[in-house]
């Protein structure tokens, strides 16, 4: 069900085994989702299969690529909205679409629910979906609050999660979404940690002490994987050859991007492509 308020547009569905499809993903593919995942259920996240262990909810930005792997539990719940729905730079920036829930480097953005947890999101998907079949002035807003409650719960459980909830470590979260909102904006021209370091007047061996409180990988790997996932993208989804898509990713010299990607995933370029 879509519901459409001049440019903004706000959806759900919940699907049985066959409704998740290539073709209904491709038709939102440039929307900012919420999937609400039951435990076990299975889903594919660019080219990384995941297992849900408890109900979850997965943030999912328009770059990122979902292939539901089976649906057969139960429960699932897609939301899909566009930037002019919810995402103006008036909403609060750790609850806006570029938050750290959407905008996260350091993994793939799964908050997992404990039963009470996962009882509250259900409860509000709910209301979601009366809301849906409601025509009125104020369906649009009540739609709003309710996707921002998701939100803020989630980015409340998530900073839990990570130990990270505490009033005295806020500028750290900030410092993290902000590491992260910048290699989202800047993987392809800029590959070192001290181009990073340097945008955020630290050292690179600060940046490296911050960045370990969220993630077991360097900044260095974050960067580098940050590029070896477009270069999948780029040779799963386009026809691109492998000299454009590294010049894309601004490597003039192709045969060293080559190097570069064989190292790091174990296949050349046109072998991975050739899976697809």
């Amino acid at each position: 069900m879509l519901k459409e308020f001049s440019f903004k547009q706000f959806g759900n569905f919940r699907f049985a085994h066959d409704e998740l499809n290539g073709s209904t993903l491709a038709s939102i593919e440039e929307h900012i989702k919420i999937l609400f995942l039951p435990k076990c259920a299975r889903v594919k996240v660019d080219f990384q299969e995941f297992q849900m262990e408890t109900d979850s909810l997965l943030f999912i930005n328009p770059k990122a690529i979902l292939k539901p792997i089976d649906t057969e539990y139960g429960g699932e719940c897609l939301i899909y909205f566009n930037r002019d729905f919810y995402c103006v730079e008036i909403h609060d920036q750790e609850v806006a679409c570029d938050g750290i829930l959407y905008n996260n480097v350091f993994e793939v953005p799964f908050v997992k629910l404990n039963e009470s947890q996962s009882v509250d999101i259900q409860n509000i998907l709910r209301q979601i979906q009366t809301e849906m079949e409601n025509e009125d002035a104020n369906t649009e807003e009540m739609l709003r609050i309710l996707l921002k409650l998701i939100i803020l719960k989630s980015t409340r459980i998530w900073k839990l999660q990570h130990q990270l909830s505490e009033k005295e470590q806020q500028p750290d979260v900030q410092f993290l979404r902000r590491f992260s909102k910048l290699v989202e904006q800047h993987y392809k021209t800029h590959h070192t940690v001290a181009d990073y370091a340097d945008m955020l007047f630290v050292t690179p061996k600060n940046l490296s002490k911050k960045i370990s409180l969220v993630s077991k990988e360097t900044p260095n790997d974050i960067i580098k994987n940050r590029i070896i996932l477009e270069s999948k993208r780029l040779l799963a989804h386009t026809t691109l050859t492998v000299k454009e898509i590294a010049y894309a990713l601004n490597y003039e010299d192709d045969a060293y991007f080559v190097r570069f990607f064989t190292k790091s995933t174990g296949l050349s370029p046109l072998s991975f492509r050739k899976q697809f």
